[in-house]
């Protein structure tokens, strides 16, 4: 596959990305793709899925494309085993999947709320790392990197939702790192900070005022780009970091700094 950089960390391995179709995880897969990897992208938006994978082809990369509901213990198990079955065995899982609550102040959020967004952040990764682990042990080892947030190391006013859903995601990474850190997996976290992604515009309401109030408050003055987090994930994932596991990176243009 044609690339823009020398390295190729990922060469010949296999990379399972749930939440592949838009933003971080599509940045993330073509990223691996560019150094080597042979992608199984899986995602519930199956056309913005398909539009990652044939980006990938065209590049000269193989992926393939699973149609996956985090949420769903047969549907996650039946993609880890999919991805098994055509490649015979896996290297790399980055758990993605996420979903952002609109601010609201806690007593004002409902019982469904809390599920859509437990369900969607903490659920999806325990489920995908319950299955990637047993096929990462029979490869021999491997890593994973999950998606926490910013929200994920402190509170933040508005989201106590999805502030506990991601405190989850990285309490869940570091015990998981230390459950298999001497059977050959690394498990590590990002936590980015505000990205122009989707979710952003959710909490912003899409408005370009409403962008502009969340780049002043960044200490670097802008938001993030998803190609930014995906360096990130990419190195966790990479033997360069061979001695890092449990640690949740924050990728946040300074937010969580001060």
């Amino acid at each position: 596959m044609s690339t823009t950089t020398s390295a190729n960390r990922f060469e010949n391995k296999i990379v399972f990305v749930t939440g592949a179709a838009k933003g971080i995880g599509r940045a993330t897969a073509i990223a691996f793709a560019r150094e080597g990897a042979r992608l199984a992208l899986a995602d519930f938006d199956d056309k913005a899925n398909s539009e990652t994978a044939d980006f990938i082809r065209k590049e000269g990369g193989e992926a393939i494309t699973l149609h996956v509901d985090v949420t769903s213990e047969n549907e996650v198990r039946s993609a880890v085993n999919e991805t098994m079955a055509e490649f015979g065995r896996l290297d790399v899982a980055f758990n993605n999947v996420g979903r952002i609550q609109k601010p609201t102040p806690l007593a004002e959020s409902t019982l469904d709320e809390w599920r859509i967004i437990m369900e969607s952040n903490a659920l999806g990764v325990f489920l995908g790392m319950k299955y990637e682990i047993p096929a990462l042990l029979k490869s021999g080892g491997g890593a994973i990197v999950n998606t926490s947030s910013g929200a994920g190391l402190r509170g933040r006013k508005g989201f106590a939702l999805y502030t506990a859903a991601k405190h989850a995601v990285a309490g869940l990474t570091r015990a998981a790192s230390l459950d298999y850190a001497r059977q050959g997996i690394r498990v590590n976290a990002v936590a980015p900070g505000p990205v122009d992604t989707e979710l952003a515009h959710v909490v912003t309401g899409g408005s370009q005022d409403g962008i502009a109030a969340m780049e002043v408050t960044q200490p670097i003055g802008r938001l993030g780009q998803p190609e930014e987090i995906a360096s990130a994930v990419l190195w966790l994932a990479s033997p360069e970091a061979g001695y890092t596991l449990g640690t949740v990176l924050p990728v946040d243009g300074g937010r969580t700094a001060g």
